[in-house]
C-alpha cells in the first residue's frame, strides 16, 4: 500500500458565500492529493497517456465532518487502499494541521482504460509504481 502527504491552503476563491470551503473543491483536492502521490512515486501520469492508458474516475464518494476555512494549513493523505486486475482504489483523510480536527475523507475508483474506452489490466510501468 502506497501512502503519501502533503499539506496546502484553501485559496479564497475555494469558499463559498459562508466563508468555508465549498464542498466541490474536496474533489479537486482529492485530485491534487492523487497527482503528489504519483508523482511522489516517480510516476509520470503523462508517459502513461502517452502509452495509451486513462485512470477515469468510476466511483467518488466524500464525507465532510467538519469545515474548513480560506488560508488555514491542511493536510491531506492519500493512500492507494486496494490495486485490483483493473483497477485502483485510492482513499483521502484531509486534516486541519493547526489542531488536527478531521475536515473530511473520501474514497475514488479508478479503472484502467485504453484510448478505445475498454477496461484493460494495469500496465507493470504504474503497478510497480504502486507496489
Amino acid at each position: 500500500m502506497r501512502e503519501h502527504t502533503h499539506h496546502f491552503r484553501p485559496i479564497y476563491g475555494d469558499t463559498d458565500m459562508m466563508g468555508v470551503v465549498y464542498y466541490g473543491n474536496y474533489l479537486r483536492y482529492f485530485e491534487a492529493g492523487r497527482s503528489e502521490l504519483l508523482r511522489a512515486a516517480g510516476f509520470e501520469y503523462s508517459r502513461f497517456e502517452e502509452a495509451g492508458f486513462l485512470l477515469p474516475v468510476a466511483e467518488a464518494h466524500a464525507k465532510y465532518h467538519k469545515p474548513a476555512k480560506y488560508d488555514e494549513e491542511l493536510s491531506l493523505t492519500t493512500t492507494v487502499s486496494e490495486v485490483r486486475m483493473g483497477s485502483i482504489r485510492i482513499t483521502y483523510r484531509l486534516v486541519r494541521v493547526r489542531d488536527q480536527v478531521l475536515i473530511a475523507t473520501g474514497e475514488t475508483l479508478h479503472a484502467c482504460i485504453d484510448r478505445t474506452g475498454k477496461v484493460v489490466r494495469i500496465p507493470s510501468m504504474l503497478r510497480e509504481k504502486l507496489d
